[in-house]
């Protein structure tokens, strides 16, 4: 704990226990479990509460001057495999992230260095997935990782960020600089990788290189031409200009930064992806980070573990062995391993099976240990805020996009008026499982990303009532999410003021029936508005307006300062005087939104 009397700081990482917050907040255990039991949660001593539930706890305490902090650690996602190199280290490929801006040409460019469209295959022409791509100029390998520009895949560009020792930061001449853009950059620096700017669509007409220079440098990235330490290089991805030079200054900047590996050490890297396919099982794409990895030998990530049974490269075509900074594509793995876990090679089968339980328990115990989360204290508080439950279960083609489209639905912000609870989530396809589960609970929707719906699991789903709801971009999926939160938030009744009028003569007064007219002051009247009546400050009652007229002639509207009459229905007889006003407004059923 550190700070002052003013105010208190507890730094903690995921989670901690029950004790130790009692500790962290000067109280003793007995009164926190006593405040954790009035909020429905029955705790013991040694019980993992979340930071969300810790933060929530200190709130419900009233301890104003108590603050929250998590510990800068790096989860299992972002962690870089580094190790201390030996003396036989060798010199490897760099390992670069292209990252920017939706739209501002990232894919593009690296179709034109690869001379391949990549961009069609994605849905709405926007990169869903880190992809890896390797090639060779004047002699040299260079590893591209080309991550997602969409807002809703902080997560993957994150990883690629964590992998890279280079980033090109691409970004649009004629746009200049974006939010992913300043996000792209504070990923980078986070990861401690180099900064290469690409100046992108300089063909365009409203290409601006110098403004585009000076914007960058408002955000930290001071350009040589300026005396700063980055390279920004004017390209267009569309025409090749430039592309060279890019090239040229990626292997400047690994031959200072003296990338080695070592060789003579057991294969080790990263998940970059994993899929099923049929026919092949799992499908996962690895980045070697240090070693070579061969066929036929053993493999943990994670909890998982396998035998790699084919290899390919990035272009699809079998390969033996794969050496530092090279993607591959392997077969073998008998689960699916996790986006961002650390492979290990293994000396045999016994071993890779042992280090994979160990991990797999120890998971499963922290799991455990840590059952008390933010949305089941939240559901338990709810009562008095009325706050709804939106439940999902998200199955998507890759972890990556699982985990994007997790993180990007907890994103939504709802004001704490809806909860959204994640039933499950899980890669492949909708299966009879994602259906009985969603159906036990009654209010579940299935959320497919990328991935298949077949005809019988459709047709089981419309037998049992369960929504299956099947995107193929991201952001679609996210507005769907939305809608339906929001419907869980009901109808609010709106008024809208649209006009007054200062009463100058009143002809009839009846119980059910008004006729006067006079003055507007502004705004403008139109029949089948409805109307407060005022005497002074005094709400004599409301009627609806059932006609207009102006020169003794029926009409559409009255505007201001014009003068006319009306007839208006009421339900109780409105002894309205000369000098009184008329506000007239509307009245509707409006769906709720969320944040409103």
């Amino acid at each position: 704990m550190e700070g002052d009397e003013a105010e208190k700081v507890i730094r903690i990482a995921g989670s901690i226990t029950v004790d130790e917050l009692a500790q962290a907040l000067g109280l003793a255990v007995t009164t926190l479990i006593g405040e954790l039991f009035k909020n429905g949660i029955v705790a013991t001593i040694n019980q993992r509460l979340d930071f969300e539930t810790a933060e929530i706890m200190i709130q419900e305490l009233g301890m104003t001057n108590v603050r929250l902090e998590r510990k800068n650690t790096t989860s299992k996602i972002t962690d870089r495999v580094t190790r201390e190199l030996s003396k036989d280290a060798v010199p490897r490929p760099p390992i670069v992230a292209v990252m920017g801006h939706v739209d501002h040409g990232k894919t593009t460019l690296l179709d034109t260095l690869l001379h391949k469209k990549t961009v069609e295959s994605e849905a709405g022409g926007i990169t869903q997935h880190i992809s890896a791509y390797q090639l060779e100029y004047d002699g040299r390998k260079i590893t591209f990782l080309d991550t997602p520009g969409h807002e809703a895949f902080a997560a993957i560009r994150q990883h690629g960020a964590m992998l890279t020792d280079i980033v090109v930061i691409v970004v649009a001449a004629d746009d200049g600089v974006k939010p992913q853009t300043v996000e792209a950059i504070k990923f980078a620096q986070g990861a401690n990788a180099k900064i290469i700017v690409a100046i992108n669509k300089i063909d365009r007409e409203g290409a601006d290189v110098p403004r585009t220079m000076a914007d960058l440098s408002a955000h930290g990235l001071q350009p040589e031409e300026w005396g700063g330490d980055v390279m920004m290089l004017p390209v267009s991805a569309k025409t090749g200009e430039g592309l060279e030079k890019l090239l040229e200054a990626i292997l400047l900047v690994a031959d200072v930064e003296e990338l080695k590996a070592d060789i003579d050490i057991p294969a080790e890297g990263l998940v970059i992806e994993s899929h099923m396919e049929t026919g092949k099982g799992s499908v996962v794409n690895l980045l070697v980070t240090g070693g070579e990895l061969k066929v036929g030998e053993f493999v943990t990530a994670g909890g998982s573990y396998g035998k790699v049974r084919t290899m390919l490269d990035f272009k699809g075509k079998p390969r033996g062995k794969a050496g530092p900074s090279t993607p591959v594509t392997i077969t073998g793995f008998k689960e699916l391993p996790n986006f961002g876990d650390r492979f290990l090679e293994r000396k045999d089968e016994k071993a890779a099976r042992k280090a994979a339980l160990l991990y797999a328990q120890g998971a499963a115990d922290e799991a455990a240990s840590a059952n008390v989360t933010s949305t089941d204290l939240l559901r338990m508080m709810n009562v008095e805020d009325n706050s709804k439950i939106f439940n999902v279960i998200i199955k998507g083609d890759v972890l990556g996009s699982v985990t994007s489209v997790v993180d990007s639905l907890k994103m939504i912000d709802t004001k704490g008026e809806v909860t959204l609870n994640i039933v499950a989530t899980g890669v492949g396809d909708v299966t009879e499982n994602d259906v009985y589960m969603a159906a036990g609970d009654g209010n579940t929707v299935v959320y497919g990303f990328n991935v298949n719906v077949p005809t019988n699991i459709a047709k089981l789903a419309a037998r049992d009532g369960v929504a299956i709801r099947n995107y193929r971009v991201i952001y679609e999926l996210l507005d769907d999410a939305r809608d339906s939160m929001e419907k869980l938030l009901g109808e609010e009744i709106v008024e809208t003021e649209v006009g007054e009028m200062k009463v100058m003569g009143v002809f009839r007064v009846t119980k059910t029936e008004l006729i006067a007219g006079g003055q507007m002051l502004k705004g403008k009247l139109v029949p089948r508005v409805l109307a407060r009546v005022r005497h002074g400050k005094e709400l004599l009652g409301e009627a609806e307006v059932e006609s207009v007229q102006k020169e003794r002639i029926e009409a559409k509207e009255l505007i201001e300062n014009e003068i006319g009459g009306l007839a208006m229905k009421t339900e109780k007889k409105l002894n309205l005087a000369i000098g009184d006003r008329l506000e007239f407004f509307t009245r509707e059923k409006r769906q709720r939104k969320l944040g409103e």
